[in-house]
């Protein structure tokens, strides 16, 4: 394949030699020797104030030089430029010493020196192209690297340029005459996409090699991907050149994404931008859900960050609590109480201690290791070890509390156990993808065995490196393991990313899991959507021409075909399917984002999957999305919607007090947690209103903070009643959202309303999202696909009264008088059913009011008459709560409700 010859006087002013060989040549597909000689001029500009060279102009030089020269070998192949008897004329035109000079002039500067016995058609080849390449506005960075200044000085090299293309018919229209005038070509007509060169409208080939630049003259980028558009017909076939093409624009892609980061303040982790769930495409996929088993819908998460959670209950019991098993009996029973029966322990597992070190080195001297940099899956020995654990997860399962555990399959610590005695499991380059990394810095490895240094940048903030340095102190091997990274931030300087198209690692990491499975029946899966085959391929090993996610990823390329013969199917299927064998009963929880909320419980088979769209949304107010979100969910397959672990805030996220208050938005939003379907996850602190945001590597609380008793009194009235009935509404076979139109028949948005029930219990929930009133009427549901349809297109919708069971053979009379009540407040509403049949609901909402209504007959009301044959249908009668007939005035159970101002954010970090 044609290599670029660079020229003698930058190759020797930046000592390119050892570079690019003696040969003085530079393969486009090179894109280590195209990020070394960047490096080189870009040091010999910043010295000269000048703008940085980059890796992918270097490379895409290198391509279009490679592009234009196979445009005139197409040329020359179908007889349409005749460079043979071109030079005969320009010879004959010139005189044969114009060009002799111009033979040893170009091999001069741009070959060994040696000149040729004659000039041939070749070098005719070679000026057209050099002399494109300088007139190129986009080259102007890399232009020193094919530099014609020598020749058109020394030489009579314009003018062997000028006839050549005035004898191949000109920069204009075929018959439009020669000449060097630089707009010749711009209103000619477009080149054809198949490339052929015999049309009649076709550009003659001098006009041709600039219409790239004419099309794009401001990026080489956009003039290669003009060239993959427009000259298709040319690369077809030619895969050599299609892959220096698609080379060159990921590693401009990759360059672009790493400065877009630094422009954005990227940092290491944290919050992630709203997306909403998306089922384009699923249709197709097979339909997998994994059932739960009794308990799973009952489920209730707290979220604890452990060494934290130790610290704060050792201030509040004024008694050591260090170890797991030194959790106090009140605090399970607290938990218990609030309705929580899964409690996730952030940080459980031996922690690695680079991670420490690299965060004390930088700066936070009261870090730990973070959470994610695991070294072992074993339980920390400061937490207490198994032993500790196992004592605390019997305490906790006496009070109904199942434990839950973070698995982080992504990557490992930097210095964890993997690394050293494993280091093939891993990403890795046998040399620094970019020659600007050095690796001086201490040694991380608590191991002999090995050295452990990440890149020297790291320690004053100055770069973020994808690889760090591993040194086999035995044998002196080295290798370059990448970091762990999903693309949206900077690399996590203290892991190290696993290597999942290596079938071992996929084996290893399935074993860990069913290892943590028999220790806890709640596994959550930290940034799980990375490991789907679609991400693995576009953050490692991307499509050819798709790359840019991670620098010097590029290269790595495989076809569609090699990438699905090295990983056929599915890690996380594959993971479902073993654990249902292996550990059945276990409640696997995925963190994933990306709009893949639905394949990942659909067809992956995960029983639930996070929903982050449910807190961005309701924070912003932002109510028309997310119903449309319910909505679309309701038409695409009700299932997922049950699948859903629904969160006002996480690790990741600042604080539900510090997003939604602590006044009535607040708790309006938690009324939606509490009943919609899926899971509610708690924050630590949600419940007492706390407002720091606790790091992943913190080892204690950094804000003495009280606990807010109004905000965490009024969710023990408000909250905790709900999250108690829990089952009655994480299901959706019952479940049906309604729209709620004002007087006019407009949908108002800010209104939820929604009815589900367990059994023959039925509840109507209605919450109005929004600091106004609302005066609305409910009658018909949103349109959604039969439950257990599972995207069947034949879309169903109910009427209120349907909903709340009052239709049917059995349904009460129309004079009978129903109740809906919120039995935390006795607040009360009475219609007949035959107005619920006929006209649906009228009421009116205050700002952020939420109702939570219970739907029985009047308790003085006798059961509906059976039918011949059948029993009353137990939706008529009473729920065995007694309430008053009337409306209560008086709610002696309900603190005062409070509308707070918002309170100044506070700053903590991960």
């Amino acid at each position: 394949m044609r290599a670029i010859p660079l020229a003698r006087t930058a190759r020797r002013r930046h000592e390119l030699e050892p570079i690019i060989g003696r040969a003085g040549t530079l393969d486009a597909a090179d894109a280590s020797a195209a990020r070394r000689i960047a490096a080189r001029l870009t040091t010999a500009r910043d010295a000269a104030g000048e703008p940085a060279v980059s890796a992918g102009e270097v490379a895409a030089l290198a391509a279009m030089d490679a592009v234009l020269h196979r445009m005139i070998d197409r040329e020359r192949e179908s007889g349409r430029a005749d460079l043979g008897a071109a030079i005969e004329a320009v010879g004959s035109s010139l005189g044969p010493a114009a060009l002799a000079e111009v033979e040893e002039a170009w091999r001069g500067q741009f070959r060994d020196g040696r000149t040729a016995v004659e000039p041939s058609p070749d070098l005719l080849a070679e000026v057209l192209v050099l002399a494109a390449l300088n007139e190129d506005p986009a080259a102007t960075g890399v232009r020193e690297l094919v530099d014609d200044r020598p020749l058109r000085d020394r030489t009579q090299y314009v003018a062997v340029v000028d006839a050549t293309e005035q004898q191949l018919g000109g920069r204009g229209r075929p018959g439009a005459g020669g000449g060097r005038g630089r707009g010749a070509s711009a209103s000619a007509p477009r080149a054809t996409a198949t490339g052929s060169a015999g049309e009649a409208e076709d550009l003659p080939l001098p006009a041709r090699l600039r219409e790239p630049m004419l099309r794009a003259p401001g990026s080489l980028a956009a003039q290669l991907r003009w060239v993959r558009e427009n000259w298709a017909g040319l690369i077809k076939g030619d895969r050599a050149l299609a892959r220096r093409i698609d080379l060159a624009l990921d590693v401009l892609a990759e360059e672009a994404r790493a400065m877009e980061l630094r422009t954005a303040g990227a940092h290491f982790g944290g919050p992630v931008a709203v997306e909403t769930p998306d089922y384009r495409g699923l249709d197709s996929d097979a339909v997998a859900f994994s059932a739960d088993t009794d308990w799973m819908s009952r489920v209730v998460i707290m979220a604890k960050s452990t060494y934290v959670w130790l610290e704060q209950l050792a201030a509040r019991f004024e008694r050591p609590v260090t170890t797991l098993a030194d959790v106090p009996d009140e605090e399970l029973d607290r938990l218990a109480g609030l309705g929580v029966t899964g409690l996730w322990l952030i940080g459980l597992w031996q922690r690695s201690s680079a991670s420490a070190e690299i965060k004390r080195r930088r700066g936070d001297h009261d870090a730990v290791a973070s959470a994610y940099a695991i070294d072992e899956y074993r339980i920390a020995d400061e937490l207490g070890g198994e032993a500790a654990f196992g004592q605390l997860k019997g305490r906790a399962w006496d009070r109904g509390i199942r434990l839950a555990a973070d698995m982080v399959p992504n990557h490992m610590g930097v210095d964890s156990r993997w690394v050293v005695e494993h280091p093939d499991r891993f990403l890795s380059v046998k040399e620094p993808p970019f020659p600007a990394y050095t690796f001086g810095g201490p040694n991380l490895s608590p191991d002999p065995r090995v050295e452990l240094q990440i890149e020297d940048h790291y320690w004053d903030g100055t770069d973020a490196a994808v690889v760090f340095r591993r040194r086999d102190t035995a044998s002196g091997e080295q290798r370059f393991i990448y970091h762990g990274n999903d693309g949206t931030s900077y690399p996590w300087n203290d892991t190290a990313q696993l290597d999942y198209l290596n079938p071992d690692v996929r084996e290893a990491v399935i074993q860990t899991i069913l290892d943590v499975a028999r220790r806890t029946p709640l596994i959550r899966f930290d940034a799980a959507m990375v490991l789907a085959r679609k991400h693995i391929r576009r953050l490692w090993y991307p499509e050819p021409g798709t790359g840019g996610a991670i620098p010097s990823r590029a290269e790595h390329a495989l076809s569609n075909a090699d990438f699905t013969r090295r990983m056929p199917k599915e890690f996380w299927r594959e993971v479902v399917d073993r654990v249902a064998t292996e550990a059945p009963g276990t409640l696997l929880l995925a963190e994933a984002f990306w709009l893949l909320e639905g394949y990942f419980v659909r067809t992956l088979g995960m029983h639930r999957v996070y929903n982050s769209a449910f807190m961005h949304m309701l924070r912003d107010e932002d109510n028309a999305g997310y119903r449309r979100v319910m909505r679309d969910t309701l038409e695409f397959d009700p299932g997922i919607l049950g699948r859903f672990v629904n969160f006002l805030t996480n690790p990741d996220e600042r604080p539900a007090a510090e997003q939604f208050g602590t006044g009535d938005k607040a708790f309006s939003a938690a009324t939606l947690l509490a009943t919609l379907p899926g899971l509610p996850m708690l924050g630590h602190g949600q419940v007492e209103g706390l407002r720091e945001r606790y790091g992943m590597e913190f080892s204690k609380a950094r804000w003495a903070e009280p606990v807010d008793e109004g905000h965490a009194g009024h969710f023990a009235w408000a909250i905790v009643p709900l999250l108690r009935r829990r089952a009655e509404f994480s299901g959706t076979d019952l479940f049906h959202l309604y729209d709620a139109h004002d007087d006019s028949g407009k949908v108002v948005e800010d209104v939820y309303a929604y009815s589900n029930g367990l059994g023959p219990e039925r509840n109507l929930v209605l919450v109005h999202l929004r600091h106004a009133a609302a005066t609305v009427r409910i009658d018909h549901s949103v349109a959604a696909a039969p439950p257990g349809s599972h995207g069947g297109r034949t879309l169903t919708s109910v009427r209120l009264a349907e909903g709340l069971g009052l239709t049917g053979p059995d349904a009460p009379p129309d004079d009978a008088l129903i109740q809906l009540r919120d039995p935390r407040s006795d607040w009360e509403l009475e219609r007949t059913a035959g107005e619920l049949r006929r006209e649906g609901l009228r009421l009116s909402l205050g700002a952020y009011e939420a109702r939570v209504l219970s739907v029985t007959l009047r308790p003085d009301e006798p059961p509906a008459k059976a039918a011949p044959g059948k029993a009353a249908t137990a939706a008529a009668a009473p729920i065995p709560r007694p309430t008053p007939l009337r409306r209560s005035a008086k709610r002696p159970s309900q603190p005062p409700r409070r509308r707070l101002a918002r309170r100044p954010r506070g700053t903590g970090g991960r």
